[in-house]
């Protein structure tokens, strides 16, 4: 049986953060995920990998960014966001496990961005943003391409940030939500319920976890 969770507020150089820890009861892995631009924690897909994987081994931590502690709407520059990533990661890696870096949009951005230098593991990418709406040709493939270690990248087949097929090769692993727009959620044309939607995605990453080893 796993653990409760529990909260703990971190002092970074952009402000208090927040980490809610999903303790697995033998834990193998840290899997450390932000929210995105727009929402928190309680986006869905990061619900989703909560409950799912501390059965799996994987204690989950999810990261409430010093901007979204503060309570304010908008997410700061992402220099800023990558300083509040920097200044969680001490307590995302006492644990003494591996730790993946994870985000949603925005987050897998800076998840990317940082993966080398903190000596993440591995990166999951939700939502990653390939490219503004409309703008293919503002590209931040760059970012994706340059994590330096194994990447998952979890994508909505919808999604106007970046549909599956518009992603450049690489050495990343690519996963598909079929039907699902930036936030994973599915038109209820498609067939496929919100769980179903989910059970994809936990899923994917369940398997590319377990594959590292």
């Amino acid at each position: 049986m796993s653990r409760q969770p529990r909260t703990q507020n971190v002092t970074t150089d952009a402000g208090e953060a927040r980490i809610t820890w999903i303790p697995a009861a033998a834990p193998r892995r840290v899997l450390a995920v932000s929210h995105g631009a727009g929402g928190g924690i309680e986006a869905r897909d990061l619900k989703a990998l909560a409950a799912a994987l501390p059965g799996h081994g994987v204690t989950v931590a999810l990261v409430e960014q010093p901007w979204r502690v503060a309570g304010k709407k908008v997410a700061p520059a992402p220099k800023t966001l990558d300083t509040g990533w920097r200044g969680l990661w001490p307590a995302l890696a006492a644990p003494g496990l591996p730790v993946v870096a994870g985000g949603r949009s925005a987050g897998a951005r800076v998840a990317c961005r940082t993966a080398t230098e903190l000596g993440a593991a591995a990166v999951l990418a939700l939502s990653f943003p390939l490219h503004p709406p409309g703008k293919p040709e503002k590209s931040r493939a760059d970012e994706l391409l340059g994590t330096g270690v194994p990447t998952l990248v979890v994508q909505g087949g919808n999604d106007p940030f970046g549909k599956p097929g518009e992603f450049p090769p690489g050495s990343y692993t690519l996963a598909e939500v079929p039907h699902g727009d930036h936030g994973f959620a599915v038109p209820k044309r498609s067939g496929l319920t919100e769980e179903q939607a989910m059970g994809v995605l936990t899923e994917a990453v369940t398997g590319w976890l377990t594959s590292l080893g």
